[in-house]
């Protein structure tokens, strides 16, 4: 699966909503074993109504909002479509929790607060107004 143009416009207002920063705790103590399932039962787990933003056969995204913040919920069709994504993705900075086929993007303290009601690992994307050559 290619980045597309619409998807990278996505992936752009994701990364609005998710806020530039760095910083990131690889905890595991807690961490229940990644969630897996539609974008509507991961978003029932989370405990959050998906006002769905896309809804495509490699891709289902939706803005989920809890008690802990806003957040993107992305859902995809391949785990190679969804590395890709993530991969394209992290060049324009973000936090990201990851699980199997599903990715949930938004602010450090919010996909921390999401980890352990769905398990996954954090990842993140490169730091923003970074002057020096990539990392």
């Amino acid at each position: 699966m290619r980045l597309t143009r619409p998807m990278l416009a996505v992936a752009l207002a994701v990364l609005a909503l998710a806020g530039c920063g760095s910083g990131g705790e690889r905890e595991r103590a807690g961490v229940p074993e990644a969630a897996e399932g539609s974008l509507e039962q991961l978003a029932a787990e989370a405990r959050c109504e998906p006002d769905i933003q896309t809804d495509a056969d490699e891709i289902r995204q939706a803005i989920c909002r809890t008690g802990d913040g806003r957040f993107v919920l992305a859902t995809f069709a391949t785990d190679r479509g969804q590395r890709e994504w993530i991969n394209g993705a992290k060049d324009y900075g973000g936090h990201y929790l990851v699980g199997r086929k599903w990715v949930a993007v938004g602010e450090p303290e919010v996909v921390t607060a999401l980890r352990g009601t769905l398990g996954g690992t954090l990842e993140e994307g490169k730091e923003h107004g970074a002057s020096h050559g990539g990392h």
